[in-house]
């Protein structure tokens, strides 16, 4: 793996490289973009939410958490005529809470996270780690398919 597909992020102690995915409501990609883990969440939000207004141009509101915050949702508002709400997680809380909507992208990055070309860092590129994760709900959609017989 060469230098310039890995980084290293300080705040959350990650090494290599890290997905920032876009979902709908149900937990079905639609988006990914895979950066090194240098690039701060709000720089990568801007090149996920212009792949997802590219993709879908239906879509007018999305939620994100607070590593987007700031002014990637004044961007998203003025350029892309997109509304990003955040969702935070307050302080006062003790323990594990489910916060609303975070848990449905939480929810599809353990769907990709069985998949074992998913799990650990094996390509070189990160064009070839995103088609990777796109591939995996794939799978995951063709299994479910398969066994209710549903065709």
């Amino acid at each position: 793996m060469t230098r310039a597909s890995r980084g290293y992020d300080a705040g959350k102690k990650i090494n290599g490289r890290m997905r920032h995915i876009a979902v709908d409501t149900g937990g079905l990609l639609l988006a990914v973009i895979v950066t090194i883990a240098a690039v701060q969440d709000r720089d990568a939000g801007h090149r996920l939410l212009a792949l997802v207004r590219e993709k879908f141009s239906t879509i007018t509101h999305c939620w994100a958490d607070g590593g987007y915050a700031g002014r990637l949702v004044i961007w998203a508002r003025e350029v892309l005529a997109m509304t990003v709400e955040i969702v935070k997680r307050t302080d006062d809380v003790n323990g594990f809470k489910v916060l609303p909507r975070r848990w449905v992208v939480e929810r599809t990055l353990a769907w990709i996270s069985k998949h074992r070309r998913c799990v650990r860092d094996y390509e070189t590129r990160p064009d070839h780690h995103e088609a990777m994760v796109y591939i995996s709900p794939i799978m995951t959609m063709s299994r479910r398919l398969a066994r209710t017989g549903n065709w």
